[in-house]
Order: C-alpha cells, then sequence, then structure tokens
C-alpha cells in the first residue's frame, strides 16, 4: 500500500490553498456520489482513492476491487460525506485510478499474450515510471498480474552498457560479486558471445538487450550449447512491442521485461459522478 503522506502530497500540489471554487461556491453540506467506469479493463487505484477519501472524512463503500475486471457503467466506488471534501479529492483520485488502471490493463494483455505462448514466462516492468509515481507504477502492474522488476538501484545489480564502457565485462561480474553475495547479478548484453561471458563469469540473469526474436533464439542456443542455460535466468527488453509477444515468448526465455507497460500509457477513463445533497436521498 502506498503511503497516505504520498497521496496526501498529491492533493496538496493540486489544491495548495484549498478548493477556491468549491469553498466560496459550495455549501457546507452532506452528498452522495459514485465514481463511475467508462472503459473496460483491470481497476486499479480503488485502495489509494478510498484512504484519501477517508481521510477527509468521506465514507466509502467499494464495488469492485483493485485487480479485477470492469464494465462501462460499472460502478466502482459508493462515496458519502462533506460535497467540498470529495470535489477537492475528486481529480488527484481520478488520475491515480485512471492511470493505475491503464498500466494494468496494458499489463493484463501483455500476460495473457505471453501465457498463450508460454505460461512460465513472466512479464515484468522496468525503472521507466513517472518520477514520484514508482510505487503506484509498479503496483498497478502487479494488479494486471506482471512483475515489477527491482523498485529502485538499490534492490540488486544490474550491469548495463554504460558500465561495461567503463569496465571490462568479467571484470564487472567479478567485483559485483565481491561486493554483495546477498544481491542478484544481472548483466546487459547484446550478442550471444557476450550472453556466454556473463553466464562463465557468474551471472543470475542475463538481459538480451534490442536482440530480434531470431537473435534471442540464437542466444538461446548460444548457451544451451555451452551448457550455461540453466545456470542463468534469461530475459529481454527493448523493441519489445505488443505484435512481437507471441514471438519473444517462444524463444525460451524466462522474462520479457516491457518499458511500454509504465511509460506509455493509456488513461483509463473514469468519472465520479454527484448524486445530489444526502438528505434528498433514499
Amino acid at each position: 500500500m502506498v503511503p497516505l503522506e504520498d497521496l496526501l502530497r498529491f492533493i496538496r500540489e493540486d489544491a495548495p490553498w484549498g478548493d477556491v471554487t468549491s469553498r466560496t461556491v459550495v455549501p457546507d453540506v452532506a452528498c452522495r456520489a459514485v465514481v463511475v467506469a467508462k472503459d473496460h479493463g483491470i481497476i486499479a487505484g480503488l485502495a489509494e482513492a478510498r484512504m484519501l477519501f477517508e481521510h477527509f472524512e468521506v465514507m466509502v463503500r467499494e464495488c469492485s476491487s483493485d485487480g479485477y475486471p470492469v464494465t462501462p457503467g460499472e460502478i466502482l466506488l459508493e462515496l458519502d460525506g462533506p460535497a467540498r471534501a470529495i470535489l477537492l479529492i475528486e481529480r488527484t483520485a481520478l488520475n491515480i485510478i485512471g492511470r493505475m488502471s491503464g498500466i494494468a490493463t496494458r499489463t493484463r494483455e501483455a500476460v495473457d499474450a505471453v501465457a498463450a505462448i508460454s505460461p512460465t514466462v513472466r512479464v515484468a516492468a522496468t525503472r521507466k515510471t513517472a518520477p514520484g509515481l514508482r510505487a503506484l507504477d509498479k503496483k498497478a502492474v502487479m494488479l494486471g498480474g506482471g512483475d515489477p522488476h527491482r523498485y529502485t538501484l538499490s534492490d540488486m545489480i544490474l550491469i548495463k552498457d554504460n558500465h561495461l564502457a567503463l569496465v571490462p565485462l568479467p571484470e564487472a561480474v567479478r567485483r559485483a560479486r565481491e561486493g554483495s553475495r546477498y544481491v542478484m547479478v544481472e548483466v546487459e548484453v547484446e550478442t550471444s558471445d557476450d550472453a556466454i561471458t556473463a553466464a562463465d563469469a557468474g551471472a543470475d540473469i542475463i538481459l538480451l538487450d534490442n536482440m530480434t526474436p531470431d537473435e534471442v533464439c540464437e542466444a538461446v542456443r548460444a548457451l544451451s550449447g555451452r551448457g550455461l542455460r540453466d545456470r542463468v535466468l534469461l530475459e529481454v527488453s527493448g523493441r519489445v512491442a505488443g505484435g512481437d509477444l507471441s514471438r519473444y515468448a517462444a524463444t525460451g526465455i524466462d522474462i520479457i521485461s516491457m518499458g511500454a507497460l509504465t511509460h506509455t500509457i493509456r488513461n483509463f477513463d473514469v468519472s465520479l459522478d454527484i448524486l445530489g445533497e444526502a438528505p434528498d436521498l433514499p
């Protein structure tokens, strides 16, 4: 769960000195409202929206749950509380739900496409998230059935091309191993030869970067021919588009990581509708 303080930061960003419109126009009354889905997809962000509404003394009833499919017109949340509070939170809550649901929906589509070819292959996110929103973005990926991958640079060692521009691959892996035996070591490579070098050096995971499906197959065969395939996890990343997922899933790798899950979002359409003052409703 994302800390409440992080969510309140979004409210302060949107209303640093309060909601001047609601404060001057709307009387201090209670009302009822609903949050409604306007798209097909996997819903996410309801828990965060609920935390915000309840912090401002709005009663919330969840009519759906994060990670479940929803359809247009489906009521997601029922709200009962101060009208000014509901209006204050409205856009922030919808932004959170819309972005997280867009990510969860895209992830579920990718997971389903890959599972149809190879149920054992995992679909993972990357660190290509919006600054300040990584916890939400990664949670949305998980709600869509994906793997969050590493959250930060502190989680695991991933030796990439810019590291290898400064330190030779075998030396980089040796230093990584000396630094800690309790952290996974992953190495990014772009050729079959470098994949073999990384496996020989003791990498736990080999990231086959910007390779075509045919090039990935060649790398898998090369590692298998040297008896190295079972010693490592194989991840592919870069150039992975929706139409290529099936081809990559069939190459014999273990993980497909996709920056597009979080850096290119189609926002899920969701609305908040006020039904009227609470005393006037049945």
